[in-house]
């Protein structure tokens, strides 16, 4: 079986994701898979997107495990995709990575079985929509929060949706039209993540969650999601694709990458580095 070493590209076999960027690792009745791309930040490239739906539809598939724990390294959990194009996994142009045949988003929000994410640090873009799609976030207090994609010509409908229907529509245009960061303390303020733990007890408690999730009923709690997944409601999925394609989203990766303004800023509100 290939094993995390191996980078030639091939379909994800057992515990082997497809990208040795993340780690699936088995602890007793659960799963963790961990985003492991240190000298990127952790950017996620679609191969990583691709292996975290994967990881979600193994675990349901697995009468061994009864659940699933996502987590980061370092100080960051996830910034969201790798802009630059980046990674030798990136086996597709990262427009298409976006696609919902591709990102776990939709996935994590159906799994039959419990998915906790522990956010250890820096959380933004997809890295994000991965926490707030799963069952519960719990995060480090360390952890910062950020919903950039405006700033990268993306009209991300997805989250304009979501985040309504949890922090409420006066938050959402402030979040998402300031790019403004959010403690961790703020994010549980906002209703976004459910609770903040000390850095060095976050694994023990995410672990602590994850386990209370599985003792309750499967077939209610399955019940329970399909109801509360209604009121968050469905995207403008037309919307969001035909925005990723568009000139907006080329120029902010390409400013993204050259570390400046995107050109539809005003000369006199451009900033020096990236926004």
């Amino acid at each position: 079986m290939p094993t995390p070493d191996d980078s030639s590209p091939r379909p994800p076999e057992g515990d082997w994701l497809g990208t040795k960027y993340l780690r699936f690792t088995r602890e007793g009745p659960f799963a963790v898979v961990t985003l492991d791309r240190p000298h990127a930040r952790n950017a996620m490239t679609a191969a990583m997107y691709f292996g975290i739906r994967y990881a979600v539809t193994r675990v349901n598939s697995d009468p061994g495990l009864a659940g699933l724990l996502i987590t980061g390294t370092g100080d960051v959990f996830a910034p969201g995709g790798d802009l630059g194009g980046g990674g030798d996994d990136n086996w597709m142009p990262f427009g298409s990575a976006l696609s919902m045949d591709v990102t776990p988003f939709d996935t994590l929000r159906k799994s039959a079985k419990p998915v906790v994410c522990a956010v250890n640090g820096l959380c933004q873009g997809g890295g994000l929509q991965i926490a707030m799609c799963s069952d519960v976030a719990v995060v480090s207090d360390r952890a910062t929060f950020r919903v950039p994609e405006l700033y990268r010509g993306i009209a991300d409908t997805y989250y304009s949706q979501m985040l309504a229907r949890i922090i409420g529509p006066v938050r959402t245009r402030d979040l998402m039209f300031t790019g403004r960061t959010l403690t961790a303390d703020e994010a549980v303020q906002w209703g976004m993540v459910a609770r903040v733990v000390p850095h060095d007890q976050l694994m023990d408690a995410a672990r602590e969650v994850l386990a209370q999730c599985c003792r309750t009923a499967p077939g209610a709690r399955r019940t329970v999601k399909a109801s509360l997944d209604n009121y968050l409601g469905l995207y403008d999925r037309i919307g969001m694709e035909a925005s990723i394609e568009s000139a907006e989203a080329v120029e902010g990766f390409r400013a993204f990458a050259e570390r400046r303004s995107p050109n539809w800023v005003h000369p006199e509100l451009r900033v020096d580095g990236r926004l």
